[in-house]
C-alpha cells in the first residue's frame, strides 16, 4: 500500500512537470514559427521594394528616352519647316539682258545683266528662288526685282548672268523648277538702336 502511494506521487509529479513542460515547448514553438513568418514578411517586403524601385527607374528612363526623342523631333521638325520651300512652280523660263541695260526695274533699281536677277509676274519684290534647269540640272540663286515675262506661257524671265549658269542662252528658253527660299526676319534691334541714338542726340543738341 505504501508503495502504491509513493509511485502515485513520484507519477504525479512527473505528469505535472510534463504539464508544465510542455505549454513552454509549444509557446517557444509559436515563437519560432512567428519569428520565422516575420523574417519571410520582411524578405518579401524587401524583394517588393527593390521590384518597384527597379520598375520605377526603368519607367523614368524610357520616360526620358521618350522626352528626348520628342525634343529631337519637334528640333526636326522646325528645321524642315524652315527649310521647306514656300512657292513651287515650274514652267518654262527666258532670258533678257542687252536691250534693257541700265533701264529702271519694277521695284526701282537699275537693271544689270551681270546681276543674279529676275522678273517673275507675281513673286514679292526682293524674293530670292532658286532656278533649276531641268533639262541638264544647273541650278542658280536669283532674286525677283522685276515684273515679266508677258510672253504667253512663261514662268520667269532671267538676268543674262543667270542664264549663263542655267547653260540656256543659245536655245533661249529652258524648262525649269522655281523654288522661292523663306525669308529670315530681321532683328528690330539694330532699328531701335538707331532710333535711341537719334533721340539723345536731338536731345543733346537742344
Amino acid at each position: 500500500m505504501q508503495y502504491q502511494t509513493i509511485l502515485h506521487n513520484i507519477t504525479s509529479s512527473n505528469d505535472d512537470q510534463l504539464r508544465f513542460i510542455s505549454p513552454s515547448k509549444r509557446l517557444s514553438r509559436k515563437v519560432s514559427i512567428a519569428a520565422s513568418g516575420a523574417i519571410s514578411l520582411r524578405n518579401w517586403l524587401s524583394g517588393v521594394s527593390l521590384l518597384t524601385l527597379i520598375g520605377a527607374l526603368i519607367i523614368s528612363g524610357c520616360s526620358s528616352e521618350h522626352s528626348a526623342g520628342k525634343d529631337e523631333q519637334t528640333q526636326q521638325d522646325k528645321e524642315s519647316a524652315v527649310n521647306k520651300p514656300l512657292h513651287k512652280q515650274v514652267g518654262e523660263a527666258s532670258w533678257y539682258g542687252p536691250g534693257f541695260q541700265g533701264q529702271e526695274t519694277a521695284n526701282g533699281e537699275t537693271f544689270n545683266k551681270k546681276e543674279m536677277t529676275a522678273a517673275h509676274p507675281s513673286l514679292p519684290m526682293g524674293t530670292m528662288a532658286k532656278v533649276t534647269n531641268l533639262e541638264n540640272g544647273k541650278k542658280v540663286d536669283v532674286r525677283i526685282n522685276d515684273r515679266g515675262p508677258f510672253a504667253e506661257n512663261r514662268a520667269i524671265d532671267l538676268s543674262s548672268a543667270a542664264a549663263n549658269k542655267l547653260d540656256m542662252k543659245k536655245d533661249g528658253t529652258t524648262e525649269v523648277k522655281i523654288e522661292t527660299k523663306p525669308v529670315k526676319k530681321k532683328s528690330s534691334t539694330r532699328k531701335s538702336s538707331k532710333k535711341k541714338l537719334k533721340a539723345k542726340r536731338a536731345k543733346l543738341s537742344n
